[in-house]
């Protein structure tokens, strides 16, 4: 027996929830399915609990700034175990209150992995599931590596439950994810290793940028290496032995966790997709502009289930809201990306939107690249900052910013402003002339563009 809905929705994240709502509210019965929790990696094991780790690691670095400000403090003492109990709370409920949210909107839940047995009918625990249109939503997983002894390397999702903060620690990988926990456990007391097989760390990124947070990261204590090659990890006594190559010679990094730093993919495994007339190839599926698979017209993508698409929990609820409009609506709905804003969450922090220098040029740009070493600037003295850079990138003739990617206290925040200039296609000039309050860190964004 076949049961029979009009949405199927596989994942419960942000994407799915965004998608079944619009279906839901639309009249269409729809079915969720979720193989964990509900709510997704972001709220309940990716930037929501993390956050509250970096919050930390932010005061952390205030108290040793303190002097600066003339203040004399004692060393300060991290109760990890608490902090992970603190972190604790921002999740719990969570997924209750997801669940109650589907419900009272009459959308259905059930528990456990689908897997296509045809073009638009599922299986799931043995009971077979059809609908007209549905949805792949499964969010990510970590990445997996093809290293002999990776079984031994813990996930994001570990670092956020350790119980005890470890002596040391091995990221191999030094993507967006090690990079943030780096910097937590470093100032929490931790001693930190980031082992990268690329020539560069976070490659995706503005090299002058990530230049100067891997300058920054290296002063905190933590040694990076980069084009390394990973031969094997090995348990060793009450640690572990990760064996590497660098430069011809080999090499061996010790430490009392090892972690998985290489970021994290969508999650395919076992929807067998072939099973929907759908090919996954080069861990790409071949989308239209509706996020509906070319393959299998009838079947849509939406959030980190994306292959290759940049992982934000905001964006997947944009495509969410996209693909619900287009489950319920003849007039379909392109997805349109433009640019977004996007943070490393370390400490300081490295944010970005819009092109790279290195992409503007490739697509034919003439600009003024405007770059900034703020540390000397009024704001940052006032409070004692060690890190303030700007690059901006500005249009010739047009004088539209093109592009932001700065690194400092507050570029988290400061980048909006530059977000909404490059999505409106704002003259510096615009910015420039803008009243801002003062004196803050929006303010120097007049100086920046100049």
């Amino acid at each position: 027996m076949i049961a029979e809905h009009d949405v199927l929705v596989l994942g419960a994240g942000n994407a799915g929830i965004a998608a079944a709502g619009a279906a839901a509210a639309a009249g269409q019965r729809v079915l969720v399915v979720e193989a964990r929790d509900v709510g997704g990696v972001c709220p309940l094991r990716g930037c929501v609990p993390k956050k509250v780790l970096v919050a930390a690691a932010q005061v952390l670095d205030a108290i040793a700034r303190a002097g600066t400000h003339r203040i004399a403090v004692g060393a300060p003492v991290l109760d990890w175990p608490g902090l992970i109990e603190r972190e604790r709370t921002f999740v719990e409920g969570v997924p209750e209150q997801f669940e109650k949210s589907l419900a009272d909107r009459g959308i259905a839940l059930l528990r456990g992995r689908a897997r296509f047995t045809g073009r638009r009918e599922v299986s799931v625990a043995g009971e077979r599931h059809a609908a007209g249109k549905i949805v792949v939503a499964t969010g990510s997983t970590p990445r997996s590596l093809p290293i002999p002894g990776a079984e031994h390397l813990v996930t994001s999702d570990a670092l956020l439950e350790l119980p005890a903060l470890p002596e040391s620690i091995t990221f191999v990988g030094a993507g967006v994810i090690a990079f943030e926990f780096a910097h937590v456990l470093a100032r929490a007391g931790s001693r930190v290793t980031l082992l990268e097989v690329a020539p560069r760390v976070l490659p995706t990124l503005d090299p002058d940028a990530t230049d100067r947070l891997a300058a920054l990261t290296r002063e905190l204590g933590v040694r990076i290496e980069t084009s390394v090659a990973i031969d094997g990890i090995e348990r060793r006594g009450d640690g572990y032995a990760i064996r590497y190559r660098s430069g011809g010679a080999s090499a061996v990094a010790r430490s009392e966790c090892a972690a998985n730093g290489a970021g994290r993919v969508a999650d395919l495994a076992g929807l067998d997709l072939a099973a929907a007339g759908i090919t996954l190839e080069g861990g790409r599926v071949e989308l239209d502009a509706y996020l509906r698979s070319v393959e299998n017209p009838d079947v849509f993508f939406a959030g980190d289930a994306i292959p290759g698409r940049p992982q934000l929990s905001p964006l997947a609820t944009y495509e969410g809201r996209v693909v619900g409009h287009n489950l319920t609506h003849d007039a379909l709905e392109p997805a349109r990306y433009g640019h977004q804003p996007a943070a490393v969450y370390t400490v300081p922090a490295l944010a970005t939107v819009g092109w790279s220098e290195a992409a503007a040029r490739e697509a034919g740009f003439d600009f003024d690249v405007r770059t900034h070493d703020m540390t000397g600037w009024r704001s940052a003295r006032t409070h004692g900052e060690t890190a303030a850079w700007a690059k901006v990138l500005v249009e010739k003739g047009s004088g539209r910013i093109l592009g932001a990617h700065l690194v400092g206290h507050g570029a988290e925040e400061t980048i909006h402003a530059f977000a909404i200039a490059v999505e409106k296609g704002m003259p510096a000039s615009e910015l420039a002339e803008r009243v801002y309050a003062y004196p803050t860190f929006h303010a120097d964004i007049k100086y920046m563009v100049s």
